[in-house]
């Protein structure tokens, strides 16, 4: 029977595995991983383990990425952050994007409601 050190320990990979895959499944193919995040509510958080272990795990998990791995604690949700300079190609990839959704937004909220 496995002790209990390699029991937490398996845990603790299931946990940065799992963030992982969620982190790597926020991101864009567009962006070529940059600009990645990824929002835990305080549902996920008590669902996935303690907060302490989260944010470990996380920056574990982006550092895999290749993240430079921030994470912040805004009332009872955690994001986590990709803090990475972003080349100049991919800004402005982000950026037209960006506009493209606020151009669609105001459109969508000009349409007259039936």
């Amino acid at each position: 029977m496995p002790d209990k050190d390699e029991l937490a320990r398996r845990r603790y990979e299931k946990l940065i595995d799992r963030l992982e895959s969620m982190m790597r499944a926020s991101l864009k193919p567009q962006l070529q991983g940059y600009h990645g995040q990824l929002d835990l509510s305080g549902d996920d958080l008590a669902e996935l383990s303690d907060l302490k272990d989260v944010r470990h795990a996380a920056r574990e998990a982006g550092r895999r990425l290749g993240w430079k791995t921030t994470t912040r604690l805004v009332g009872d949700r955690l994001f986590v952050l990709d803090e990475r300079e972003v080349p100049e190609e991919i800004e402005r990839v982000a950026g037209d994007e960006t506009a493209a959704a606020i151009d669609r937004a105001r459109q969508e909220s000009q349409r007259p409601r039936e």
